[in-house]
C-alpha cells in the first residue's frame, strides 16, 4: 500500500526505495549485463569497426524478427531514421507534415531536413495520441485531394506525410489513425523511438504505417550508445534508404560513383555489436521495467498524482514512467523537491510551436498538448537487473 499521503517527500522516498538511498538516482540509465564487451573486442580484433561488419547485419536481422518488419535499415540516429523516413515516403521541399506538438525536438528536426515544415496537430491527453477526432474533421474540411497528392486548403501546400509519436512508449489507436490518413492518401511514418519493445493489438510499433523510426540512444530501453533503425514492409523504401544512408554509392569493385544526394548515415559495426548484446536481453528489461510500472501504478492509485497506464489494447514498455500532477504549480513543486534530493524526474518537452525555429508553422488548436505540458512529470524508469 502507498504511504498516503502522496506528496514530493513520500513520492522521493518511495522511488529510493525501489532504486537505493545512495547517489543520484537516474531518469534512465542503461544496463550493460550480457555480451556487450565480448562482441566489441570481436570487433577490435577482427579490425571491422565502421559500418561493414557482421554485427549490422546481425542486429538489423534481430530487429526484424523482434518486430515482425519485412525490412530493417541500422542508421547512426533515430534523428537520421527519421530523416530517411520521411524521404522515403517522398516528403519533398515545401510540403507540410501532420505531426503532434507534444514531442522531442528531433521529429520536427526531421521535418526541418527535409526542407518541409510541421504542422501541428493536439494530444488526446486520454492516451497521449494524436487527437483523432481533430485530425479527422481537418482532413475532411481543411484539406483538398489533387492529382499529386493531399493539400492544405489554408496555404495551399501539399501534405508529404503524417508522423504520429507513440510518447512514452504508448501506442494508442495507431489502427485507426493509419486507417484514417490511407483514406485520406496520407502516408504514415511512426515515430515509435521510443516504443522499442512496444505493441498494439499485437503488433510491435512502427510496423503499422508505411514506415517507422526506432531509436537507441543512451536512453532508451534497450541502446547501441547512439543509433536508429528503419523498420518497414516496403522493399522499395528499404533498398532506397540503405543506399542514400550510405552516401548513394554505386556498389562496384573499385569506382567511386554516387547516382545522388547521399548520406553519412548507417549505423556502424561497434554501435551494432553493442545492439546485438542489448537485443540478447531485451525480454529481461521489458519484464523488469513492466514491474516496476506496476509498483508505480500501485503507489500513485490513490492521487492526487495519477500515474499514466498503458493505452487500452497496448502493451507498453513504459520507456519513461509519466505521472500528471493536478496543475502546473503542482508540477514544478514535484520537479523541484525531487531534483533537489538527487532524484532526477523530467517535465515534458516544450510544446513544438513555442520553439522559436517552428512558432511560425501552421497549427491547429492544442489545448490538450498545452494542459499535458502542465502536468506530465517522468520518473525514474531505468530496469532494474540484479
Amino acid at each position: 500500500m502507498a504511504p498516503h499521503p502522496v506528496n514530493p517527500e513520500t513520492t522521493t522516498a518511495f522511488i529510493r526505495g525501489l532504486y537505493g538511498t545512495e547517489g543520484t538516482i537516474p531518469l534512465h540509465a542503461p544496463v550493460f549485463t550480457g555480451n556487450e564487451k565480448a562482441y566489441l573486442a570481436e570487433c577490435i580484433d577482427t579490425t571491422f569497426v565502421s559500418y561493414v561488419g557482421r554485427f549490422v547485419e546481425r542486429f538489423e536481422e534481430a530487429v526484424k524478427a523482434f518486430t515482425g518488419a519485412g525490412h530493417a535499415v541500422a542508421c547512426s540516429s533515430g534523428t537520421a531514421a527519421l530523416h530517411m523516413a520521411l524521404l522515403g515516403v517522398g516528403v519533398r521541399p515545401g510540403d507540410l507534415v501532420l505531426m503532434p506538438a507534444l514531442t522531442f525536438v528531433a521529429t520536427a528536426n526531421a521535418v526541418r531536413y527535409c526542407q518541409a515544415d510541421p504542422f501541428f496537430i493536439d494530444i488526446d491527453r486520454r492516451d497521449l495520441g494524436l487527437d483523432l477526432d481533430q485530425l479527422a474533421a481537418y482532413l475532411a474540411t481543411g484539406t483538398e485531394r489533387r492529382a499529386d497528392g493531399v493539400y492544405d486548403k489554408g496555404t495551399g501546400r501539399r501534405i508529404g506525410a503524417c508522423l504520429p509519436v507513440h510518447l512514452f512508449g504508448h501506442v494508442a489507436r495507431i489502427d485507426e489513425l493509419v486507417d484514417l490518413c490511407t483514406r485520406h492518401g496520407l502516408a504514415v511514418v511512426e515515430d515509435s523511438a521510443e516504443a522499442m519493445g512496444s505493441w498494439f493489438k499485437g503488433r510491435h510499433a512502427g510496423t503499422f504505417g508505411r514506415v517507422g523510426v526506432l531509436s537507441f540512444n543512451g536512453n532508451k530501453t534497450i541502446t547501441t550508445g547512439g543509433g536508429g533503425m528503419v523498420i518497414t514492409d516496403d522493399e522499395a523504401i528499404a533498398k532506397r534508404i540503405r543506399h542514400v544512408t550510405t552516401t548513394a554509392k554505386v556498389p562496384h569493385r573499385w569506382a567511386f560513383f554516387h547516382d545522388e544526394l547521399g548520406y553519412n548515415h548507417r549505423l556502424t559495426n561497434v554501435n551494432a555489436a553493442i545492439g546485438v548484446a542489448q537485443m540478447e536481453q531485451l525480454d529481461r528489461l521489458l519484464a523488469s521495467k513492466r514491474a516496476i510500472a506496476a509498483k508505480y501504478a500501485g503507489f500513485f492509485a490513490d492521487g492526487p498524482y495519477r500515474h499514466v497506464g498503458e493505452p487500452l489494447h497496448c502493451r507498453s514498455n513504459y520507456w519513461l514512467n509519466v505521472v500528471l500532477t493536478p496543475d502546473l504549480e503542482a508540477r514544478d513543486e514535484l520537479l523541484a523537491h525531487t531534483n533537489d534530493r538527487g532524484v532526477m524526474t523530467r517535465p515534458a518537452w516544450t510544446l513544438m510551436n513555442k520553439l522559436p525555429m517552428y512558432s511560425g508553422c501552421p497549427s491547429l488548436p492544442l489545448e490538450g498538448a498545452q494542459w499535458l505540458e502542465d502536468r506530465i512529470v517522468n520518473i525514474p524508469s531505468s530496469p532494474i537487473i540484479r
